[in-house]
């Protein structure tokens, strides 16, 4: 007897898995600064402590979309929990710098194949516009969860509360995933020959894989690079960096669950094009303005990035079906690699500005401020180039429409 597929509660499992990696982002990164006075950490450190969670991630996301397929997304969101858990007490239990690194890595790992699983799940259990907004629906909890795991990072530092409890809350959406998962049916793949590898990888030869494939590259760091950056340029600037970081992430996932509308009417073309255009606009005004202008700066800069990622890997399932679960992953985990790699690019940028800043003769606060805000004018290039690339892309898939159009009308 074959069992039913409860697509609700696979969904909502999906997001509490979501909002276990959003957790893992924003409550570890609360307590850096407690991690490093109790362990006597340099900054440095603390850096390669980030970089083994930036490594776990794309490495098993890229992974588990080569063995989704052969494995399935049980067995690949049964390796998450293993990692999510052995992860977690690995830190709260860590003796100092060598066990946080390892126990970064098992979370990393855990985040990746939350997101090897889903994506392809998610676009197996849905179709069409439906399939646009639930998996829009599904990325919502990334930035969602990211509010609310720095909401109480910040509540639960206050009140005093050590950090190893801070990280105990990311057990809690962990535990739930997992629970909802258990003795689940998880659907079929839609597309004949999808769980080929060597179909995948054909499709994936595609002159429109490949566009979208270096795209993310952009679209990833145009999203993340002034995320990890506004915040030290904007604390010089008299506006409060948390505020902005709630702000974007907040607006992100309303913008991203109520995704539905603006896919039908625009498109994902339409979509990519207009976001590079606003996400453009909102890094000029984060490099121009101080104050208070910095949060309508945010929220123009929100409007931007808001559907990039979920809107990527969407266009994937829809337009190169062939490439499957890999697919999504390669594209996924190319964003990863992307906001990895240029990360020391901008500090280097962030550095030649503020010698030039010095050089003019500026110091302390008011060097910080305009050296940051030069990074960041710097940083418009990445969507500048998005505008030329989604505004080809919007035009070329427009005209494939018509003619796949006028072939069915010509052979009736």
């Amino acid at each position: 007897m074959t069992q039913t597929i409860n697509s609700d509660r696979l969904f909502n499992a999906s997001c509490f898995a979501l909002i276990t990696t959003a957790f893992s982002f924003s409550i570890r990164a609360g307590i850096l600064p407690q991690l490093g006075d109790e362990f006597g950490l340099t900054a440095e450190q603390l850096g390669f402590i980030n970089l083994m969670f930036f490594l776990g991630f794309p490495l098993s996301m890229i992974i588990g979309g080569l063995v989704y397929h052969t494995v399935g997304p049980k067995i690949i969101m049964q390796i998450a929990f293993v990692c999510h858990v052995i992860g977690i007490l690995l830190t709260i239990y860590a003796g100092g710098y060598t066990g946080l690194l390892i126990s970064t890595f098992f979370i990393g790992i855990g985040n990746g194949c939350t997101e090897a699983a889903c994506n392809p799940m998610i676009a197996d259990t849905y179709e069409g516009l439906k399939m646009n907004k639930m998996l829009n629906r599904f990325h919502m909890w990334f930035p969602g969860g990211i509010v609310v795991g720095s909401l109480i990072s910040k509540f639960m530092t206050d009140a005093n509360l050590g950090w190893q409890a801070q990280i105990w809350v990311i057990m809690i959406p962990a535990v739930i995933y997992a629970f909802l998962f258990w003795g689940q049916a998880f659907p079929r793949p839609h597309v004949a020959g999808v769980t080929s590898i060597g179909e995948n990888l054909k499709a994936m030869a595609s002159p429109l894989f490949i566009f979208i494939f270096l795209c993310m590259m952009l679209t990833a760091i145009s999203e993340f690079g002034p995320q990890q950056w506004t915040g030290l340029i904007m604390s010089k600037s008299g506006a409060s960096p948390m505020l902005i970081l709630a702000l974007v992430t907040g607006l992100m996932a309303l913008i991203r669950f109520f995704a539905a509308p603006i896919v039908k009417v625009l498109g994902a073309t339409g979509i990519l094009w207009g976001s590079s255009v606003l996400a453009a606009i909102g890094i000029y005004l984060f490099s121009t303005v101080t104050g208070g202008a910095a949060y309508a700066a945010a929220v123009i800069f929100a409007m931007g990035v808001g559907l990039f990622w979920p809107t990527m890997i969407g266009f994937i399932a829809q337009n190169v079906p062939l490439s499957g679960a890999l697919g999504m992953s390669i594209v996924g985990g190319v964003g990863m690699f992307s906001t990895a790699i240029w990360q020391p690019v901008i500090g280097k940028w962030l550095d030649d500005a503020k010698a030039e800043k010095i050089a003019a003769g500026l110091t302390g606060d008011e060097m910080e401020l305009a050296a940051g805000q030069a990074t960041l004018s710097t940083m418009i290039i990445f969507p500048a180039i998005l505008i030329v690339a989604f505004g080809i892309l919007f035009f070329w898939m427009k005209g494939r429409r018509s003619t796949t159009t006028t072939t069915a009308a010509a052979a009736h």
